[in-house]
């Protein structure tokens, strides 16, 4: 059985760049403190208790998926935005896009009796249309429970994002993300991973934060699950990494149903916010035209 890597805060992010483009996934630990996992589950654990169990053998009868993070949890936000895991979504992304987007926010709490989840690639939410050269996602799982090998911890199969599309692993091929609560998995869209059997009678809780290509649609649909009144009031880095800016020179505009503007009738999502586009540091604007 290969283990996955374990790096710090402090490792280097080519590393764990390179790791990821090599294994499909490895490990930062303690990431967060005892004080930060309790806040944040405070803020997290009502709108879980509330969440039913799926409605299928792949999202798991016994597994509850808690979206709209963004929205409903202030300090959520902040694991969207953690300064070394944006840096490393946007290294490992760069070579593919001008720009990363969140693609997915959803906590998973693997319930007791809860068996494996069948192994698949992210990727795969594509359809399999995504030419294999292109790697579409980074992921993160962040613990917010001590992730074991009897509760669910995460398999992976590491090396797998090389692998053609009709090879299955072999027992010994296959790992498990073993790590404290506070700690993060990595990985990539084009691993094989899945969730894991609970054997134990408590809860496997972690915090599901993906991000991927600009150009591509997202899994969660941004826009509806934070919609403008309140994604207005948050930091705007956040908010143009939830897509509330021009994915590129023509990607993402929309136009006003009620009213003409007298500048334009493309306009960019900003506007939808009651702000205008940012500019760069050369002075050109983000969305790449000038809109009033």
């Amino acid at each position: 059985m290969t283990a996955l890597v374990n790096f710090t805060l402090d490792s280097p992010s080519s590393d764990i760049v390179e790791a990821l483009r090599t294994d499909g996934a490895a490990i930062v630990s303690k990431v967060l403190g005892t004080d930060q996992l309790a806040a944040l589950r405070a803020e997290l654990d009502p709108w879980i208790a509330e969440t039913p169990g799926g409605r299928d053998d792949f999202t798991g009868r016994r597994t509850a998926r808690t979206g709209a993070l963004v929205a409903r949890s202030p300090r959520a936000r902040d694991l969207v935005m953690h300064p070394k895991i944006i840096e490393l979504a946007n290294e490992f992304l760069g070579p593919f896009t001008n720009k990363i987007q969140l693609h997915l926010t959803q906590t998973i709490k693997i319930g007791p009796g809860q068996g494996k989840q069948p192994l698949h690639r992210d990727r795969l939410a594509w359809g399999g249309y995504i030419p294999r050269s292109i790697e579409p996602q980074f992921n993160t799982i962040w613990a917010l429970t001590d992730f074991t090998p009897d509760n669910g911890a995460t398999r992976v199969v590491p090396g797998s994002p090389g692998w053609d599309d009709d090879r299955r692993p072999d027992e010994h091929e296959k790992t498990q993300a073993v790590m404290s609560a506070g700690s993060v998995l990595l990985y990539s869209g084009s691993v094989i991973h899945s969730g894991g059997e609970n054997r134990t009678q408590e809860d496997r809780i972690g915090a599901n934060i993906t991000y991927c290509l600009a150009w591509l649609r997202t899994e969660e649909n941004q826009y509806l699950s934070c919609p403008p009144e309140i994604a207005k009031d948050l930091d705007p880095d956040l908010q143009e990494l939830m897509g509330y800016t021009m994915g590129d020179y023509a990607l993402g505009y929309y136009s006003d149903p009620a009213v003409v503007h007298q500048a334009s009738d493309i306009l960019p999502p900003e506007l939808a916010l009651g702000r205008k586009p940012r500019e760069r540091a050369d002075n050109t604007l983000i969305t790449g035209g000038n809109f009033e």
